[in-house]
């Protein structure tokens, strides 16, 4: 048997997960958030607590950008502001009961989706076999 072409399977790779991506992307909640309000929270439920420059900054968006998502979580309820310890003139921003409920309820609704998918599309030992290449994958992502 001969070697597979390292290049092809990478190219196969990015656009199968580009299109995984946009699908699961398309799965939403009933209240589904705009997708800047949605990333922002789910950077700083991952992260924690941040300033909105910080988070403008790792989403590579304007700070001007950043404070109008910023402004519509507040108004949800979604965020909550408090002075930064360190520097009482800067504003921390963090997830509120209500802001940590909507992310859950995002990936929930992303995770049924993709098992959905998964049962539909795949064998029980092709699941395993996918269950086997997740831990690679999770590697090559840690690689990038």
């Amino acid at each position: 048997m001969t070697e597979p072409d390292l290049g092809d399977v990478a190219a196969t790779l990015r656009v199968s997960l580009g299109l995984l991506r946009r699908s699961l992307r398309a799965a939403t909640t009933d209240g589904a958030l705009p997708l800047p309000e949605l990333t922002a929270l789910v950077r700083i439920d991952r992260l924690g607590a941040m300033t909105s420059a910080d988070l403008a900054r790792i989403e590579q968006i304007s700070p001007q950008s950043m404070g109008a998502t910023v402004r519509a979580l507040q108004d949800r309820g979604f965020l909550a502001r408090t002075a930064d310890p360190a520097d009482g003139r800067r504003v921390v921003l963090s997830l509120t009961d209500a802001g940590r409920t909507a992310v859950e309820a995002e990936r929930a609704v992303r995770n049924r989706h993709l098992t959905r998918a998964v049962e539909a599309a795949l064998s029980p030992a092709e699941i395993a076999t996918l269950a086997a290449a997740v831990p690679l994958l999770q590697r090559i992502a840690e690689e990038l």
